[in-house]
């Protein structure tokens, strides 16, 4: 007998003991699960990722409400005066920091140019005051002038403006300050410095006023009643509307004010000058050179 031509033979089993059962499509081995990584991956990104992302906003949204709604530290500051960060005034809960405080742009391109400078106080010639405490003597970043009758005879003489210049400020930043005006100026090539008047008793002019050497700008005070009455004054070669502190073991960007007055003075010791008229000059870098255009050709 041919065993390929029966078809009990070929579904027997070895040993003769029953028959295996035919695999059928419904008896089918199945697939036996394991980890997929990467469908793993896909099913995160759908579903844990952007859930992740929502709680993560709501607590930044929390943290940010949380923090703004505490009490925000105050800048000391008087608002009768005119304390101010470039153009914009600081409200009394400004967070306030002084070292980036500086001129506005708008302020920096509108500064007259100044080609002539005299003493801040006195006569034309600065007479009839005497400085008191020189520019870095006792480490002092300034000069004081004081009048020649000495304790608080120039109390409430009048204090001018050393050049053409705009008032970049004008308040009481501390006690030990007193009220102080700052003027910006532009030398004639272009370099801007500023000229600190401190310790007023009062002041004459609003910030972001233009005025001309030898305007007033206030009087001569005593920081109430801290010091006897002088003017600190100081010449500035750094932006910064920081007032700082008038005591330092280096410079600070400040020039020696009462040497600086005297080499870019246009006169001599015996001459007079009176103060100047009419408008300011313009900024150098408004001054353009137009050049003219021949319309007939």
């Amino acid at each position: 007998m041919n065993p390929r031509c029966h078809p009990d033979l070929t579904t027997s089993s070895p040993r003769g003991h029953g028959r295996l059962p035919r695999p059928s499509p419904g008896n089918a081995l199945k697939k036996i699960p394991y980890f997929d990584i990467q469908l793993h991956l896909r099913e995160w990104h759908r579903f844990v990722l952007p859930l992740f992302i929502v709680v993560a906003a709501i607590l930044m949204i929390l943290f940010l409400v949380a923090r703004t709604s505490g009490k925000s530290p105050a800048y000391d500051w008087d608002p009768e005066n005119q304390a101010r960060i470039g153009l914009i005034r600081a409200g009394e809960d400004a967070i306030f920091d002084p070292a980036f405080a500086v001129p506005s742009p708008i302020e920096m391109v509108t500064a007259p140019t100044a080609d002539h400078f005299e003493s801040p106080v006195g006569s034309r010639l600065g007479a009839l005051t005497y400085n008191a405490q020189p520019f870095l003597t006792n480490r002092h970043l300034g000069d004081d002038f004081n009048g020649i009758g000495g304790w608080n005879s120039d109390l409430g003489d009048p204090v001018y403006a050393v050049a053409d210049g705009l008032v970049i400020y004008a308040g009481w930043p501390v006690d030990g300050w007193g009220n102080i005006v700052i003027l910006l100026h532009e030398l004639v090539d272009g370099t801007q410095i500023q000229s600190s008047y401190a310790h007023l008793d009062s002041m004459s002019v609003p910030v972001g006023r233009q005025v001309r050497r030898g305007e007033k700008l206030g009087t001569i005070g005593t920081a109430n009643g801290n010091y006897l009455a002088h003017i600190h004054f100081e010449l500035r070669s750094f932006p910064s509307l920081d007032v700082g502190s008038g005591y330092a073991d280096s410079k600070l960007g400040r020039l020696s004010g009462e040497l600086a007055l005297k080499k870019w003075r246009k006169r001599g010791d015996t001459e007079l000058v009176s103060a100047p008229k009419g408008e300011a000059l313009p900024p150098t870098s408004l001054q353009l050179d137009i050049e003219e255009v021949d319309s007939t050709n």
